[in-house]
């Protein structure tokens, strides 16, 4: 689990630079590819909600952009008493990359959760669906 505590306080310091004016909710998270790589990502929020970016999104787009595909764990962090867990938006995206990508969810007491992704979106619509399943 050391793995797991680092990725989540990456996952922390994220979090601190989150904008959230609107919610005040301020979340990050921290992506650990394959080969050991960390990308961090926090929200976004907008005063138009729906263009609002959540902080695993934010990870994985950032991982992406740099070159990135493969995945291995995501941490998730908000200053909350229980941990929280990716929306559902999240969940499919993260999807896309790895099923079974562990997710571990913290909070400020210390308090976390590590399931695979597979476990959060089960039924997912994945690329098989779309090439297979015809």
């Amino acid at each position: 689990m050391i793995k797991y505590d680092k990725l989540l306080e990456e996952a922390k310091k994220a979090a601190q630079y989150a904008y959230a004016p609107y919610s005040n909710f301020k979340v990050g998270a921290a992506l650990l590819s394959k080969d050991g790589r960390i990308f961090t990502g926090c929200n976004v929020e907008n005063a138009s909600f729906g263009l609002s970016n959540c902080a695993e999104r934010t990870a994985v787009f950032k991982g992406i952009s740099e070159g990135e595909r493969d995945f291995e764990a995501i941490a998730v962090y908000s200053d909350v008493e229980e941990y929280i867990s990716p929306c559902g938006a999240c969940r499919q995206v993260l999807m896309e990359f790895n099923p079974d990508m562990m997710v571990i969810c913290g909070s400020k007491r210390g308090m976390y959760t590590v399931k695979r992704l597979i476990e959060l979106l089960p039924g997912a619509f994945t690329k098989k669906d779309l090439f297979e399943n015809k």
